[in-house]
């Protein structure tokens, strides 16, 4: 495998990915009963953002390296926080040079009654993922490959729980792979939450994974995509972009990230935003940043 996160570690797509799983937990903490994670290819868990991968790249300044430096609203930080806390643990003196990946996020955010498996076949960064994690309680690492982890560790004992799917998308079977297991897994446990990431190099593969979806009966799912880029810049031509979906239902709503529900939607718009877009027809024309997508009912709302 030649993908290596440590080059991309906090980028936008990292911030993007792990304040919506930060929110998806506390979402599932609201419930005295426990749950369990599991997370099909978790990396290594921790990233030293002064490293020579992390360095050489610099992804991560205009991703958590923005957030990090900018004057946030008292709401704004007060959504974040669950993500925030993690990295200021990780970060005491107040500078950024340690990042989390998503298994220590949830290591970090999860109570005493939860469970966690982390699992991650290439060996070095299985080491790593071992290091982080150590002394985590209720944390469990597997040396395994993801898509028979999804196989073998799905339904769990607990009746509510996440699965979180974050391939490295180097086979070109991925996206096939990730609709056939998911629906494999959600045949056999319902009551769960499935987060799927996904880079948006081409515009045809999340239509055809979400129709592929349809076809196999989950119809209760949400789409969130971002995209980086200037302008009224178009969506799957330069623009980097990143991409979650998560099942539960779905309508449209469009908002920035100081939208903060979390049990409804709202319908705010804080950003300039057109609705429908990545749709040729409707694009985004002000905003310098990025763009995002969701389309969502209760009884979740992720922003």
């Amino acid at each position: 495998m030649n993908y290596r996160h440590a080059y991309h570690a906090g980028n936008f797509a990292d911030v993007h990915k792990h304040v919506v799983l930060a929110r998806i937990l506390t979402h599932l903490k609201q419930k005295p009963a426990a749950f369990r994670v599991i997370d099909t290819h978790a990396g290594a868990g921790r990233y030293d953002l002064s490293s020579l991968e992390a360095s050489r790249g610099g992804e991560w300044r205009d991703g958590i390296g923005l957030i990090w430096q900018a004057q946030r609203s008292a709401a704004l930080n007060a959504f974040l926080a669950p993500y925030l806390d993690t990295l200021s643990a990780l970060n005491p003196d107040g500078r950024l040079l340690h990042y989390p990946g998503s298994p220590l996020l949830v290591a970090r955010t999860m109570r005493s009654q939860d469970r966690l498996i982390a699992c991650e076949i290439e060996p070095q960064s299985f080491g790593l993922l071992q290091a982080a994690l150590r002394g985590e309680r209720g944390a469990k690492t597997l040396a395994i490959d993801g898509w028979t982890a999804l196989g073998a560790y799905v339904p769990p004992k607990e009746r509510r729980g996440l699965v979180l799917v974050d391939p490295p998308f180097e086979d070109t079977t991925d996206f096939l792979s990730l609709s056939a297991t998911v629906a494999a897994a959600h045949g056999k446990w319902p009551t769960g939450i499935y987060c799927l990431w996904y880079p948006i190099t081409e515009r045809h593969q999340p239509g055809a994974l979400a129709r592929r979806f349809q076809k196999l009966g989950i119809s209760n799912i949400l789409r969130r995509n971002s995209y980086l880029g200037r302008p009224g810049e178009t969506p799957g031509s330069s623009a980097p972009a990143s991409s979650s979906s998560t099942r539960h239902s779905r309508s449209n709503a469009i908002s920035g990230p100081s939208c903060r529900c979390l049990a409804k939607p709202c319908g705010r718009t804080p950003w300039p935003a057109r609705t429908g877009w990545p749709d040729k027809r409707h694009r985004p024309n002000r905003h310098p940043l990025f763009h995002t997508q969701k389309m969502c009912l209760t009884p979740l709302l992720l922003a």
